[in-house]
């Protein structure tokens, strides 16, 4: 079921608006704020050829449970950036979205990646019936989490 109706687009969008308006707050602090995550996250518009994750139509049909892993996503990659753009960089964090696409938390640490990239590996590798594009798209996230 639902957790939003499409007719209660209206409450939708302002919680939207509103976790806009906390990621200003906790990135930028009253300074310049543009490359936003949530430009990349959420189109409200239905703009077609939006680079959004998230379009109103899809959130307002999503579950709690799916809604709420969305906003916990969401968080984690605007505290992902804010971490990385006020201080020193330290390996031992991974990007949370690309984390997300692998089907792991954003607390996964590096044996749990490890775990997940050689279980995905055996999947998609071409000798074992795999595809080979999803193999190298493997390889090629993989390597951008290490990185």
């Amino acid at each position: 079921m639902p957790y939003y109706k499409l007719s209660d687009s209206a409450n939708l969008k302002h919680r939207l608006r509103k976790l806009k308006t906390f990621e200003k707050i906790i990135r930028f602090r009253g300074m310049d704020s543009s490359g936003l995550v949530w430009d990349s996250f959420f189109d409200l518009r239905g703009t077609p050829n939006s680079n959004a994750k998230y379009t109103l139509s899809a959130l307002a049909n999503m579950s709690r449970e799916e809604y709420d892993r969305v906003i916990n996503e969401f968080f984690a990659k605007v505290y992902y950036e804010f971490y990385k753009d006020n201080y020193e960089w330290d390996n031992d964090f991974y990007d949370p979205v690309i984390l997300a696409n692998l089907g792991l938390p954003p607390t996964a640490d590096l044996a749990v990646i490890k775990k997940k990239f050689r279980e995905l590996a055996k999947k998609y590798h071409p000798d074992a019936g795999g595809n080979s594009k999803n193999f190298i798209e493997l390889i090629d996230t993989y390597e951008k989490l290490l990185e």
